[in-house]
């Protein structure tokens, strides 16, 4: 199988690589687009600022092309964001695969409750390709200032601040706000089953 990770400056890359190494998965960090187009599974991670990773995506024609991928793609963390329509941070347009939109916590009410958000949190409500039943209620890592709403391609939730999308899911487009490749054996049943989509 042909699995490649998608290269674009982003921090945090590499920790998915060797997660997929614990499955048993060989992937490729590569921006190359003939070999993104071809992959057999294609997984957009990172931490980093939206709107500098947008300009970066922009500039080697990758949003383009992550829009027009047919075959699973998994996005994690800022990938998640960079795949909604619109970040508040750094007030960009996104790639648009997902309707929502990404906004700041806003902790003013809760200040017991700090951003970014860096710790264990439950999954709940999940449904579609990625999950089932025995993962409602488990607990994943998330490190992250700022959040999708939910919507219609909510396929988990949590809260923290504020209920948000913890996972999304349309047609062959699936991301994560946690990091599965930091989830212990939760998450790594997560990247498992996209790798088995």
């Amino acid at each position: 199988m042909n699995v490649v990770i998608i290269d674009y400056n982003a921090g945090n890359i590499r920790s998915v690589d060797f997660a997929l190494k614990r499955l048993g998965v060989n992937s490729e960090i590569t921006n190359d687009i003939n070999k993104i187009e071809k992959a057999d599974k294609v997984i957009f991670p990172g931490v980093g600022e939206a709107s500098s990773a947008m300009a970066y995506l922009k500039k080697y024609k990758l949003d383009e092309v992550i829009r027009g991928l047919k075959q699973p793609v998994l996005g994690i963390c800022i990938g998640l964001q960079l795949m909604c329509s619109h970040s508040e941070e750094g007030d960009v347009e996104c790639i648009g695969i997902f309707d929502e939109k990404v906004k700041l916590f806003d902790n003013m009410e809760k200040k017991a409750l700090k951003v970014p958000q860096m710790g264990w949190n439950t999954i709940n409500n999940v449904k579609g390709s990625l999950f089932d039943n025995s993962l409602e209620g488990n607990y994943v890592y998330f490190v992250h200032s700022y959040y999708a709403e939910t919507g219609k391609n909510t396929v988990a939730e949590t809260t923290y601040v504020n209920p948000f999308s913890a996972a999304l899911q349309r047609d062959n487009f699936f991301a994560t706000q946690f990091h599965p490749e930091k989830s212990g054996p939760v998450g790594a049943k997560i990247l498992k089953n996209f790798i088995e989509l």
